[in-house]
Order: structure tokens, then C-alpha cells, then sequence
């Protein structure tokens, strides 16, 4: 019986093992097909998704890759129209060029039709004069025969004659037509010449620049005069040596006057007893020592100043003494105008001719640089017996610059011949820069010296009766004898006077000669 429970026990176990399993099996199976149908749905989402993107990535594409086609479209339009306006210019460019070839070919045509038909015209006057010539002969011969018929001469004394008197006639002829032509060709020629320096003088600023041979040295108190003067004179001498300027102590109220013709000395003085006045201590020993210290500060000055001359005028390459010199000019000057501003105001003047001639810009710098040194002879370290013009080429030759400049430092005065283009050009704007108004100032006793000579010039000549230089020796008046000087004396000796004077005198601008002639016939009634 109990085995007979085991066995119905077991079997049930079995039973329900099995019914367990198959239940497992059955919810297993059940679970994966659930699983299986949830993986099929996110796979079929995701491959939907997936298309979906893939569309609209491949609509990107496509809307991208027109675009990029578009813009090389543009891109290629743009250089085709380029090509298209540059090729059209060109052609415009080509059509005009022929045109004026055409234009210049009917010009020469037309100016060789002139000079054949001016030919022709110069071949029946020469026809003509040749008939004229010919007829003048047999008259002359006529002449001849009727001179000595009537004159009893014979042929060789009647040609004598009458070579005399055609002689003195021919002469005055030429001499009108030398004047004439000499005219015509200074009209001529100074037509392009004046306009080329009037358009110099006005593209360049000039400054009124006049330097005096005496600075004013201010004081704050006359009482500063006594230390300056010291005990029996004794600073006010040393400062004097030191420096090689009149130191003038008069009754001028808080003032000393610097007396020297020389403006670097000038400027020591000044800067010196400046120093002493601002320190106190006003003694020979410190005279020396400040006098000392403010030249050799000076000299630095000088290279300074020459320096920024340069940069300012765009020269570059100079020698290092050449800078030393062109700052030395600052501190001279000519009948009253300043060495540095006088060489500045050349050195562009230069440039602005050489560039209105149309020299090129090569010819330009060296006109520049040549108008800067042009005067450099007149600030030598040392002393010569050369003339500065001389002199400055000597040393701009030594400094190394080129040869044109060195003609043009050296030819600026006639002391040496022009072989450059840009000497006569450095000679004309250095006249310019000092004959200007308000850049010198002449000399009171040169000036009456030169209207003396003016007058004595005009009066040596036969006939003239006085002569007046007239303003400020811009014109001279010549008054003559009427019974002595012909009309056409007269003319002769205007021209003869003005040559005279342009050889042998030296003068700013120029001189107008003129030469009155007036008859005077008086009766009395009684």
C-alpha cells in the first residue's frame, strides 16, 4: 500500500515536472515571439527612420551640390564678362591708336603738301630775286657809267664810293636785323624758359630770411652786467677770447649786445653766457670750461641739424662730412640770407625745374643733391685760396658724389665749364633763390658802387650827353646829343649798351636801356 503511494506520489511529481516543463516551454515560446515581434517593430522603425534620413541627407546633398554649381556658374560668367570687357577695351584701346596713326598720317600728309607748295613759293621768290639781282647789276652798271661821266671819276674810285656808302648803309641794316633777330630769338627762347620758372617759383614756399651780424642777449636785472663784466673787465675779456665776439655793455636796459659777423660764434657767446647767467658762477676759469662744453654741444647741433636736413629733403647716401657741412651752413648767411634755407630752398627749386623739363627722376635727385651742396664750399673746415664754388666741388668730388653734381657745385658761378644738364639748371635756381624779394639784403655801398658804374658804362660813349640809373638800377636812362646821335644812332647805341652791360657787369635781373633823343629847334620873336 505505501508503495503503491510512493509510486502515485512519484508519478505525480513526475507529472507535474512534466506539466511544469511543457507550461515553461509554452510561456518561454510565448516570451520570445513577443520579444521577437517588439525587435521586428523597432527594426522596421529604425530602418524607416533610416530611409527617412537618408532621404533628406541625400535632398542636402543634392540642394548643396546645386548651389556649389551655381556659384562656379557665377564665378565663370563673371570671368567671362571680365575677359569679354578687358578683350573690348583693348580693342577700344587699338581702334583709337589707329585712329590717331590715321590722324597723324593726314597731319604729315598735310604738312608734306605744305612744304612742297611753301617750296615751290621759295623757288619763283628765288626766280624772282635772281631776275631782280639781275636787273640791280645792269642799273649798277648804268650807274657806273653815269658816275663817271658826270663825276669825271674813273670806275675804281666810283666803286670805292659807292662801295663806302654801301657799306655804312648795309651796316646799319644788319645791325637792325641782328637786333631783330637777337629779339625774336629771346622771345623765342625765353617763352618756354619763363614759364618753365614761373611754375618753379610758384609750386615752392620761400621765407623772408634776414640775419643780422648782432644778437640781443636779454636779461632779467641790470645787475647781471657787473658779474658779467667783472672786476676791471676781467670776465667780460675772457669771454671775448674765448669766444671771439664783442660783448657791447651799454646803457640798455636789461640787455648785452653779441656783436660778430660770424653766427656760430655769435651762437656760443649766446648760448655760454646764458649757462654762466643761469649758474652764477661768472669766472675766467669757467668761462673757458662753458665755452668749451657749449662747442663741442654745438658741434653735435650741427650733425643733428644736417641730419634732419637730408631726411627732410629725401637725400640719402651722403658722406658723414658732407652732413657736418650742410648743418655748418645753418649757421651762415649771405648779404642777410640764411646758408641752409638759401641751399634748401635750391635744392627744391632744382627738383621742381629738372621735373617740369621732364628729366626723368634719376636727373631729379641729382638736381636735388647738387642744389643742396651748391654752396657747400663756403663752410670749409679748413681755409683755401679756391673760390667756394671751386672748393665745393674739390670736396664733394673727394666725398665721393657724382659727377654731374660735382660740375654742378663747381659751374654754378662760370668758374668751370658745363658739361652736365643739370648745371645750368643748379646755376638758374641759385639766381632765383637770391634775387627773389625778401631773401637779400645788398650792401648800401656794392649798391651806389654798381649805379656809379652803370652811369659811367653809358657815359663813355660818344654823344651821350647823361646817363641815370633809375629804379634801383632796374633801367637806365640815356640822354644824347640830337645833333650828334641820329635816330637810328640811337638805336644802335641801346643795343650796343645793353651788351656792354651784360658782358662786363654783375647785376640781379635785369636792366632796361633806354636812350632818349630829343631836337629842340628855339626861335625868338622881337
Amino acid at each position: 500500500m505505501e508503495s503503491t503511494t510512493i509510486i502515485v506520489v512519484v508519478i505525480s511529481v513526475v507529472a507535474a515536472i512534466l506539466i511544469g516543463i511543457f507550461l515553461g516551454k509554452v510561456l518561454f515560446a510565448k516570451n520570445t515571439q513577443k520579444q521577437v515581434e517588439e525587435a521586428e517593430k523597432q527594426a522596421n522603425k529604425i530602418i524607416e527612420d533610416a530611409k527617412e534620413k537618408g532621404n533628406t541627407l541625400k535632398d542636402q546633398k543634392i540642394l548643396e551640390a546645386k548651389e556649389h554649381f551655381l556659384q562656379k556658374k557665377s564665378e565663370h560668367d563673371r570671368e567671362v564678362n571680365k575677359r569679354k570687357q578687358k578683350q573690348a577695351d583693348e580693342d577700344r584701346r587699338l581702334k583709337q591708336e589707329r585712329q590717331s596713326l590715321n590722324d597723324q598720317k593726314a597731319n604729315l600728309q598735310k604738312e608734306v603738301n605744305e612744304y612742297d607748295k611753301k617750296k615751290k613759293n621759295l623757288d619763283e621768290q628765288l626766280e624772282i630775286v635772281s631776275n631782280k639781282k639781275a636787273d640791280y647789276q645792269r642799273k649798277m652798271d648804268e650807274a657806273v657809267k653815269k658816275l663817271e661821266t658826270v663825276a669825271n671819276l674813273s670806275a675804281e674810285e666810283a666803286k670805292a664810293e659807292l662801295m663806302e656808302a654801301i657799306k655804312e648803309e648795309a651796316r646799319t641794316q644788319a645791325l637792325s636785323h641782328v637786333k631783330e633777330i637777337v629779339e625774336e630769338a629771346k622771345q623765342n627762347a625765353s617763352k618756354e624758359a619763363k614759364k618753365v620758372v614761373i611754375q618753379t617759383i610758384q609750386r615752392t614756399a620761400a621765407e623772408n630770411t634776414i640775419e643780422n651780424a648782432i644778437t640781443v642777449f636779454n636779461l632779467e636785472t641790470d645787475e647781471v652786467k657787473g658779474q658779467i663784466i667783472g672786476r676791471e673787465g676781467r670776465n667780460i675779456r675772457a669771454l671775448e677770447a674765448a669766444t671771439g665776439v664783442d660783448l657791447i655793455i651799454d646803457d640798455t636796459p636789461e640787455a648785452i649786445l653779441l656783436s660778430c659777423f660770424d653766427p656760430f660764434r655769435r651762437e656760443i657767446a649766446r648760448l655760454s653766457l646764458q649757462r654762466l647767467v643761469q649758474d652764477g658762477r661768472i669766472h675766467p676759469a669757467r668761462i673757458e670750461e662753458v665755452v668749451e662744453k657749449t662747442r663741442k654741444q654745438l658741434e653735435e647741433q650741427i650733425k643733428e641739424i644736417g641730419e634732419r636736413t637730408i631726411i627732410e629733403l629725401g637725400i640719402h647716401g651722403l658722406h658723414k662730412d658732407l652732413v657736418r657741412l650742410i648743418g655748418k651752413m645753418r649757421f651762415r648767411s649771405s648779404y642777410g640770407q640764411n646758408l641752409l634755407m638759401h641751399s634748401k630752398e635750391t635744392a627744391n627749386l632744382c627738383a621742381t625745374m629738372a621735373a617740369e623739363l621732364g628729366l626723368g627722376q634719376k636727373v631729379v635727385k641729382l638736381a636735388k643733391r647738387a642744389g643742396l651742396l651748391h654752396d657747400i664750399g663756403k663752410v670749409p673746415d679748413e681755409e683755401s685760396e679756391l673760390s667756394h664754388a671751386l672748393l665745393g666741388a674739390k670736396v664733394a668730388e673727394k666725398c665721393g658724389e657724382h659727377k654731374a653734381v660735382v660740375n654742378a657745385v663747381g659751374a654754378h658761378h662760370d668758374e668751370m665749364e658745363m658739361t652736365y644738364i643739370i648745371s645750368p639748371i643748379v646755376q638758374a635756381c641759385d639766381a632765383i633763390s637770391g634775387a627773389r624779394p625778401g631773401a637779400r639784403r645788398e650792401i648800401m655801398q656794392s649798391y651806389l658802387q654798381r649805379i656809379k658804374d652803370l652811369e659811367s658804362l653809358a657815359t663813355n660813349y660818344d654823344g651821350v650827353e647823361k646817363a641815370y640809373a633809375i629804379q634801383a638800377g632796374r633801367e637806365l636812362r640815356v640822354i644824347v646829343e640830337a645833333e650828334k646821335v641820329s635816330d637810328a644812332d640811337s638805336d644802335k647805341l641801346s643795343f650796343e649798351i645793353a651788351d656792354k652791360i651784360q658782358k662786363e657787369m654783375q647785376y640781379p635781373g635785369q636792366i632796361k636801356v633806354t636812350v632818349i633823343r630829343e631836337l629842340r629847334a628855339v626861335n625868338i620873336a622881337r
